[in-house]
């Protein structure tokens, strides 16, 4: 059992200590706590904003007039002070706030709840009470609505939080846009800030740092605390040397071909034990914590995708700086930046290979709906092959949407009797889902 005159201190810190943070708008749905019926989870990657998040849903209730500050119980799981904190300590942590406010809160907000044992199990008791609106948060994919448990089915919805696109990038940085400005010098300024953002990703917190040594410094905390506390901590692994020569290798082979069966021999070559089974649990476990993004190539048998190589991706293009020079692999980052945007928009997608090669096969209602092929530059040389592969998915899989997106190429071409029409990676990402249509 907790302490509970620790937890009266931690509840205290709360109502009186806690400044609570001005808004900064993000695109996530529009949320009315005062009105939730369910449960509702705001996941995504350490760093990404949502604690800042929750703050701000609860500066609104109080400045709507909702609900005062001690209506609402703020609690984040990853204070080390709560190490321990159990199931059966919930009702403590409730009677500790009635005992400093007088009644109970109206209003339950959790912050990394996954650190919570049986944490599923305990929201499913307080949510049959009745009695709390409530909001968690956390960075583990497993509390995504779709991989959720089935006792809190029906009681539960998501919004994914991750690190700022590059509309809300642009907002941050104070620099408007719209589809007339676009057209005007204003657009140097904007793809000026596509190549920093491109670069160095959108973790909120990496804008804030001036020079490139503090943004690499930065992410490789955020690296490391991946590393440590998400994968080797959560899931007691004791293979640190495998682990850490996975990331490594994903690290560096962003937006390729990541096979199984390979990297096991790599591991073995550099006389390293690490099973098939054992690579197929790490890479979900990194899934988990939102490091990485895999695509399977696209079959419609689930035979064929699991028999074939996955494709990786970073979840923020800043880790790049952790890897090698980013002027040579430039066109692989433009791609892994599409990736992350269409997992934003939680498509599922895949890579299309057969005697040609399609960077992405988006689907809409369980059949494909688009292609897409990134390229940095269309040039005579490598325009057949980018082509070919666009309109081999497209002819194969019957889709009538699709095109190649470039760093700053934007035309309609002609290609096989075909039109193929060229867009900026930077536009495409401003045009927003349905504009994105083409």
């Amino acid at each position: 059992m907790m302490n509970q005159e620790l937890l009266l201190q931690i509840i205290g810190e709360w109502l009186h200590d806690t400044n609570l943070p001005s808004p900064v708008p993000r695109e996530s749905p529009v949320i009315s706590v005062e009105s939730l019926s369910t449960i509702l989870a705001i996941v995504g990657p350490r760093r990404a904003g949502k604690t800042f998040f929750l703050l701000q849903l609860i500066r609104n209730l109080l400045d709507s007039g909702h609900a005062n500050q001690e209506e609402v119980l703020f609690v984040d799981f990853e204070d080390y002070r709560l190490k321990g904190f159990a199931p059966v300590d919930m009702d403590g942590l409730l009677a500790a706030f009635q005992q400093l406010t007088g009644h109970e809160p109206r209003f339950l907000f959790f912050d990394e709840v996954q650190h919570l044992p049986e944490w599923s199990r305990v929201l499913r008791t307080l949510h049959n009470r009745r009695r709390y609106r409530m909001v968690i948060a956390g960075s583990n994919s497993s509390l995504l609505s779709s991989e959720i448990a089935t006792e809190l089915r029906g009681r539960y919805e998501d919004a994914l939080l991750l690190p700022f696109s590059f509309r809300e990038f642009l907002r941050f940085q104070n620099l408007p846009y719209d589809k007339a400005l676009l057209h005007t010098a204003q657009r140097g300024r904007i793809m000026a800030a596509f190549d920093d953002y491109l670069r160095f990703g959108g973790f909120p917190e990496t804008f804030l740092r001036d020079s490139v040594a503090e943004k690499r410094k930065l992410l490789q905390n955020y690296y490391t605390t991946i590393f440590y506390k998400d994968i080797l901590e959560r899931y007691n692994i004791k293979a640190r040397t495998v682990l850490d020569q996975m990331m490594m290798a994903l690290l560096n082979g962003a937006s390729e071909l990541f096979s199984i069966s390979t990297f096991e021999k790599q591991l073995k070559a550099a006389s390293l034990s690490g099973s098939k089974r054992t690579i197929a649990n790490y890479l979900h476990f990194l899934e988990e914590a939102f490091f990485l993004i895999t695509n399977e190539k696209f079959s419609y048998s689930v035979r064929k995708r699991m028999m074939n190589p996955l494709k990786v991706y970073l979840m923020d293009t800043g880790f790049g700086l952790l890897s090698g020079a980013f002027s040579e692999n430039r066109g692989k980052w433009l791609e892994n930046m599409v990736a992350i945007e269409l997992y934003r928009q939680q498509k599922r997608m895949f890579y299309f290979k057969e005697n040609q090669e399609c960077d992405f096969v988006v689907q809409e209602g369980g059949r494909p709906a688009e292609a897409w092929q990134v390229c940095w530059e269309v040039t005579s040389k490598n325009e057949k092959r980018e082509f070919r592969g666009l309109l081999e998915a497209m002819g194969t899989l019957k889709l009538r949407r699709g095109g190649i997106l470039t760093h700053n190429q934007e035309a309609i071409r002609s290609f096989d009797g075909k039109t193929i029409r060229l867009i900026p990676v930077w536009k495409w990402l401003l045009l927003g889902p349905e504009g994105q249509k083409v």
